[in-house]
């Protein structure tokens, strides 16, 4: 259980991710129909919500499919003291991936991810926020016609699941180095990693692999309606229902969830009413078994779920 008082030096949220992918072509595609803001910046892609002046993902080009870096936000103070605690432990400093800010503190985790931690206000939310829509009125149609279906566009960025080759290894640098905290695990299998400054369940899942790379990216939209709209945007979109998961709902973090098959193997979810941590809440790591690590209930997942697509196509 986590007391109130908390030691500093902690980040606040995962502030951005970096994909290197083969075309551009194919992910401005992809996460437009995902209902993100796809935007130009160079010789590469950056990932926004709308109404959100903040970018969550910077897309390069590069030989293919890898996730280049992890990058967390903190506040001033946190910053401060998770620099002196790497230079402590005597952690070597990185260059950065091409086409990434020198800005801050880059480290690599043990998986060799390139990991940046730098000051940043935080853009995830400080409180739980409630479900969109109502229920249905006496007297009032709730549901509309095929042809009025609303474009479903994320609200925000959520969490990230990455591949890691020793998981309780992992968990220490994040923990040791970044001060995050484990949520809920599977012991050995996946650990859900949140922040003390009030987060998501998790912001982070670290999942055994043989090697780093990126499972999914979630993106929340506010309503377990939006997650199934979503998930049928998707599939009128040409990402087949048959390669894709949903909607259902989890287990671990109690979230709503679809899962659309990026063109490179990984996913994108949409995501809605995970479970919210607040900042100084005592929350109890809880150790859950293998029946409970991917969903309460929905259809079951494609044979290849868990597959770690950046070993298959590296090797």
């Amino acid at each position: 259980m986590v007391a109130k008082s908390e030691p500093m030096g902690a980040v606040h949220s995962v502030d951005e991710f970096g994909l290197e992918v083969p075309d551009l072509g194919p992910a401005r595609t992809f996460y437009e129909a995902f209902g993100l803001e796809v935007r130009s910046e160079g010789n590469a892609l950056g990932l926004y919500t709308r109404g959100i002046e903040h970018r969550w993902a910077l897309i390069t080009r590069g030989t293919r499919k890898r996730l280049t870096h992890l990058s967390f936000g903190a506040f001033d103070s946190d910053y401060a003291a998770i620099v002196r605690r790497s230079e402590q432990k005597e952690l070597a400093r990185v260059p950065p991936p091409a086409g990434s800010s020198p800005e801050g503190l880059w480290l690599r985790d043990p998986a060799g991810l390139a990991i940046r931690v730098r000051s940043a206000h935080k853009f995830t939310p400080n409180a739980n926020t409630p479900p969109i829509g109502a229920s249905a009125r006496a007297g009032a149609r709730a549901a509309p016609a095929t042809a009025e279906r609303p474009l479903i566009r994320p609200l925000r960025f959520s969490h990230i699941a990455v591949f890691q080759s020793d998981v309780p290894k992992a968990v220490a640098f994040y923990t040791e180095v970044l001060g995050l905290r484990v949520a809920d695990h599977v012991a050995g299998v996946v650990a859900f990693m949140r922040s003390i400054h009030g987060s998501d369940h998790h912001i982070l899942a670290l999942a055994k692999s043989s090697g780093p790379g990126m499972h999914h990216c979630s993106w929340d939209v506010g309503s377990i309606d939006n997650v199934g709209l979503g998930g049928r945007q998707m599939e009128d979109r040409g990402y087949a229902h048959e390669t894709g998961w949903g909607p259902g709902r989890h287990v671990i973090g109690s979230n709503y969830f679809y899962y659309a098959r990026d063109p490179w193997g990984s996913y994108a979810e949409l995501t809605a009413d995970i479970d919210y941590i607040e900042a100084g809440q005592g929350w109890d790591d809880h150790a859950y078994g293998m029946d409970d690590a991917l969903y309460l209930w929905g259809p079951p997942p494609p044979a290849n779920f868990l597959a770690n697509k950046e070993i298959e196509r590296a090797a």
